[in-house]
């Protein structure tokens, strides 16, 4: 096909939609157009020709507006919907979190509950000890319970109301058992005043085996024997024992060699 057949074509395409537009635009543009049949000049063709063009333009651009607003809310709507499914997969996510965290919260206070039921089983049971301890006292050697004072002074009168933790108790308690204890299976020796067989005062040795039995030595030979009750220790004279006492005090201070001495002990 050549040119000049081509460009002929054209002009007879162009012809024949100015011919199919023209009455179209004649009845848009009301009653002024010429009637059906009658002639048209060049520019009332022009005219209308360059009117549709341009309503086809606008047609077009509108169409392309159209697609490519389309084509935007369609991004935006698959953009909606994976920030969506994204959402959904973190309120699944969160909703598991939010499950374990319940079961943790859960054991947490299950242990809470067990943890606090063994304290107050504990502080019943310290109160007990420290019960018991006070009713320990009396039988314990002066100089030993001398030396407990401080521990002895943080047993609290009202275990209901102390401010003293279980903890701090019960260290208090084995404090005082571990003295006791060590006092129980060893000799103490110590100064005191005892009332002699005369009645009067006087400043004398003592010597404790461990809580059970105690004898005591005055300056001037006499001697005597104290007994542990739930009162305080009891003291009497004796002074058959004062040769035994004697050897058993220099035996103890290191004056005589270690020997056997048979004391009076009463079993309880």
């Amino acid at each position: 096909m050549t040119k000049t057949t081509t460009q002929r074509r054209i002009r007879r395409a162009t012809a024949l939609a100015l011919w199919l537009a023209i009455p179209g635009a004649a009845a848009c543009f009301g009653s002024d157009a010429p009637p059906a049949g009658g002639k048209v000049s060049l520019d009332e063709a022009k005219l209308t020709m360059a009117k549709w063009i341009e309503t086809q333009q606008i047609i077009s651009k509108e169409r392309t507006d159209w697609q490519q607003g389309k084509d935007v809310l369609l991004g935006r709507l698959d953009l909606v919907k994976k920030e969506i499914a994204s959402l959904e997969a973190k309120i699944v996510e969160a909703q598991a979190g939010v499950t374990e965290t319940e079961a943790k919260r859960n054991s947490l206070s299950s242990e809470l509950d067990d943890v606090t039921q063994a304290l107050r089983d504990l502080g019943t049971s310290v109160t007990a000890m420290e019960t018991r301890i006070k009713g320990v006292l009396p039988r314990v050697p002066e100089p030993v319970r001398e030396k407990l004072m401080p521990l002895i002074k943080r047993i609290p009168d009202d275990p209901a109301s102390t401010p003293a933790t279980v903890a701090e108790r019960y260290q208090n308690v084995l404090g005082i058992l571990n003295e006791v204890n060590r006092a129980n299976t060893d000799i103490v020796s110590s100064q005191e005043v005892r009332l002699l067989a005369n009645g009067k005062p006087a400043q004398v040795r003592v010597m404790y085996l461990g809580l059970a039995q105690a004898y005591y030595l005055s300056p001037t030979g006499e001697t005597g024997i104290g007994r542990p009750t739930a009162d305080g220790w009891v003291w009497e004279p004796s002074n058959a024992i004062s040769r035994d006492v004697l050897l058993a005090f220099e035996v103890l201070q290191g004056k005589h060699k270690p020997a056997f001495v048979g004391l009076p002990v009463r079993m309880q």
